[in-house]
């Protein structure tokens, strides 16, 4: 990595480097913080986390090839290592100046809810023209973020960065490492309100992404969100919109939904009182994934991708494991949408499930991280879900009580309540039938994903006999 030797790396991180007579003097590989990941002359960095301290893996990952270390307490080495007062804060100022060694443009992408996928969305249009580095999984915050950035290669030519935070002055963090060029929000929801308190909280703290964007860049918001359409002017840069309002500079229309195999829209261009427009078939699902592929279709042209490039990058995007991902199986069509929730993706999931032919079963929990109003947000989303006509819902954990009681409310079919997953599961087979549509969606923190192995690997169900005449 380029001028990252350990003497450079410990006076870029402001720490001391012990074990001089190991230091060869040449530049580090890589920067790793898995043992199991260690590769040859790769700087191999100690976090101390909750169930294991890498310090405690320093040696192995020396023996296994590490050139060096980052620590910030002192360990028995057989290299150089650096030694600092905070791992975390070392690897952010490290972090920070690799990226700007390096001659690429950054795509910072926030928002509450729908970051992953239009990560996915814009990586797939700038591809077809540019050297690409994204994101890898969900890994955006405090500590994916620099590991995102370290992970850069010389030759790329745009890193597309999500960019997570949950509390006020993260985002000022990630922002200074990443230096965005072109920063996307993608909405201002109802995530993390515990700290944020209300959705200005929310929109004071991801606008802190423009703190450190590039002067001459690009800033490209979602016109279809109140909050967003507020700015007007971003340190001289004028906001470019994306959404379903035909003002948008980036606009779609005539959006037709095709159940689970695709949806269809026009992607209309407006600029400067011209109009250009051009159609696309996305094999994904949803009405709110077009919102998505709209802010890939500004940043494709921002980039200079032309239309057709972008209208075929869009209808050959692949799905995002744990987000919409659809599973068939002998008994069930399953939504797999278990990864994390909000009110907003919650009902969007709720969504598609309605439109499905046949019976629908939503099987949805806890939204954490909702503040003080999270029962008010469960018992909405309950209410939506009541209201969607729905054949069952199930409610697990000690929140979805309150969704399971807006939901009771509102709807005349069937509408159960369980506090655990364990108990759910006991007895979820009571409740479903051979050939049912299934959505499952609830914060990461509630393990959904125990509920879709289990309907994964649940016995072949009968179908149910016809009635005699």
């Amino acid at each position: 990595m380029k001028n990252l030797t350990m003497q450079n790396i410990a006076d870029i991180v402001g720490g001391k480097l012990m074990n001089v007579r190991y230091d060869t003097g040449a530049e580090v590989s890589a920067v790793v913080s898995d043992s199991r990941k260690v590769v040859n002359d790769c700087l191999f960095i100690c976090i101390a986390g909750e169930h294991a301290d890498g310090h405690d893996f320093a040696a192995q990952a020396v023996a296994d090839g590490a050139m060096g270390v980052l620590a910030e307490k002192k360990i028995s080495v057989r290299a150089s290592y650096v030694l600092v007062e905070s791992v975390q804060e070392a690897v952010w100022k490290l972090a920070e100046h690799y990226r700007r060694s390096l001659n690429i443009k950054v795509v910072g992408i926030t928002g509450s809810v729908g970051k992953t996928s239009t990560k996915e969305f814009v990586t797939a249009v700038l591809r077809k023209k540019y050297r690409v580095h994204k994101t890898r999984g969900n890994l955006n915050n405090n500590w994916g973020v620099p590991f995102t950035i370290f992970e850069i290669e010389e030759n790329d030519q745009i890193a597309v960065i999500e960019m997570g935070i949950s509390d006020f002055g993260e985002m000022d963090i990630l922002s200074r490492m990443a230096r965005p060029d072109v920063v996307v929000i993608t909405n201002i929801g109802q995530s993390h309100l515990e700290n944020f308190k209300s959705r200005d909280g929310i929109l004071k703290a991801k606008t802190e992404i423009f703190n450190y964007m590039d002067p001459n860049g690009h800033v490209i918001l979602n016109i279809d969100d109140d909050k967003l359409t507020s700015i007007k002017n971003v340190n001289g840069i004028r906001p470019e919109f994306f959404g379903f309002n035909k003002a948008a500079a980036a606009c779609a229309e005539r959006v037709v939904e095709h159940g689970f195999d695709s949806v269809e829209f026009d992607a209309v261009l407006r600029d400067r009182g011209g109009r250009m427009s051009f159609h696309v078939n996305m094999p994904v699902m949803g009405r709110h994934m077009v919102g998505n592929a709209m802010a890939a279709v500004q940043v494709g042209v921002d980039f200079n991708v032309p239309m057709l490039e972008i209208k075929d990058a869009l209808e050959h995007v692949v799905g995002v494991q744990g987000r919409n991902n659809l599973i068939e199986t002998e008994n069930f069509t399953i939504i797999d949408d278990s990864y994390n929730a909000s009110p907003s993706s919650m009902k969007s999931a709720i969504d598609i499930l309605k439109r499905v032919e046949g019976r629908k079963v939503a099987i949805l929990g806890d939204m954490f991280e909702l503040g003080e109003n999270s029962e008010k947000y469960h018992f909405r989303v309950g209410q939506y879900a009541g209201k969607s006509e729905l054949d069952v819902v199930i409610c697990i954990g000690e929140i979805s009580e309150k969704l399971f009681m807006g939901a009771k409310l509102s709807s005349d079919n069937t509408v159960e309540y369980f506090r655990t997953v364990d108990d759910a599961l006991d007895l979820l087979p009571g409740f479903l039938e051979k050939g049912d549509t299934v959505l499952v969606k609830a914060s990461n923190g509630m393990h959904f994903n125990r509920v879709v192995e289990f309907l994964k690997n649940m016995p072949a169900l009968l179908e149910e006999s016809a009635e005699d005449d």
